[in-house]
């Protein structure tokens, strides 16, 4: 046992009763369109959220954390009581709350926490923290939730608890997506398909060392941003445009113009891209992630000088054939597409070339 971990046995005096996982997800394209209401293309990755839990009998939760917070002594409320506090446990609390709020019967629980998705990565740290805690209290409590179900509840936990205006895209990628295949979500019926991934593709997925915090301003203030658009152009919500509706678009105030731009363009890249992948056309794929990213900085603006240079490494290296920003934004981690075999050398190369450049330490996630 490493020290600076305790085991659950060490924490809470006995073992835990249930232990259950969520992985993070990169998605491959389709960014800021899950709470538009569009399509969204997420694939998990090997990094993933464990919780060990044991009921308790009374209404007291106790909670420890390894990997994404650390702490010296577990944390702890009582059930009913949730109060934000603006730390991590909020995601907690969150969590009960709502089950409560919705007629679960949940009593108290200790809870061992340990992550190894980087938080502020932009690969959905809190999506694995709460699919992974439900879908522990629903083996522990036996509680009646299918995964679409907790996907719903881990959105609803960051929206109205934690202050994040997320969409459903992260949850349900957590509790649905797997490594071999691409979940093609209908963010407004929550239809669901899973793609096989490219066998003539490597996946790469670099971490730029700049964290970013969906509960800060500027992730929300766009999600305001396009709700202001569909205000104006009187629809209620930007997936009910096409590429035909474009020129209303344009006829918009800065910077909602652009906004609603990005997210209708956005959502033909998806499904663009299904039919490359579908196809195994991967430079058109590839195409597609640039084209993404270029939306994304200039009519989004939600890249930052970091991720430009690691898409711009990107560019430059003969092992790939796209790379975009993946993820929220303001930060976070690139996805690639390198060509088979290829993908942990070019990764290297880009990884070593960025931190020369920009002084900061990146890491490789995938290839694990």
């Amino acid at each position: 046992m490493n020290a600076n971990k305790p085991d659950f046995q060490t924490l809470f005096g006995g073992p835990p009763a249930v232990m259950a996982y969520a992985p993070g997800r990169v998605n491959l394209i389709g960014e800021h369109t899950d709470y538009n209401g569009g399509f969204v293309l997420p694939t998990a990755i090997p990094q993933r959220t464990r919780i060990e839990l044991s009921p308790r009998s009374d209404a007291t939760v106790r909670v420890w954390s390894a990997g994404m917070w650390d702490g010296a002594e577990p944390l702890q409320y009582r059930l009913g009581e949730e109060t934000p506090t603006r730390t991590w446990l909020d995601y907690i609390q969150g969590i009960t709350s709502i089950l409560g709020r919705d007629g679960h019967a949940l009593g108290g629980f200790d809870a061992r926490i340990e992550s190894h998705v980087p938080v502020g990565s932009g690969l959905s740290s809190s999506a694995a923290l709460s699919v992974s805690l439900l879908r522990a209290l629903r083996i522990a409590f036996g509680l009646s939730l299918d995964d679409v179900q907790i996907a719903r509840i881990g959105q609803r936990s960051e929206n109205q608890f934690v202050g994040a205006q997320v969409g459903i895209m992260d949850p349900m990628a957590a509790s649905l997506a797997d490594e071999g295949t691409a979940l093609f979500l209908d963010a407004c019926s929550l239809k669901f398909e899973r793609v096989p991934l490219p066998a003539g593709a490597d996946l790469v997925v670099l971490n730029s060392g700049v964290a970013h915090d969906h509960a800060a301003g500027d992730y929300n203030t766009r999600r305001a941003e396009c709700e202001r658009a569909c205000s104006l152009l009187g629809v209620k919500q930007l997936r009910d445009l096409s590429s035909a509706d474009l020129p209303r678009v344009e006829a918009l105030p800065e910077p909602l113009c652009r906004r609603a731009r990005h997210v209708v363009t956005e959502n033909d890249r998806v499904l663009a891209a299904v039919k490359a992948m579908r196809a195994g056309d991967l430079l058109t794929l590839g195409a597609l992630f640039y084209a993404s990213h270029a939306s994304m900085r200039e009519d989004y603006e939600v890249s930052i000088p970091a991720i430009d240079l690691i898409v711009d490494l990107a560019r430059a290296d003969g092992g790939v054939y796209g790379a975009r920003l993946t993820g929220g934004g303001f930060g976070g981690s690139v996805v690639m597409l390198a060509r088979a075999g290829r993908g942990r050398a070019a990764a290297a190369r880009i990884a070593a070339s960025y931190a020369q450049r920009s002084g900061r330490t990146p890491t490789v996630l995938v290839p694990a």
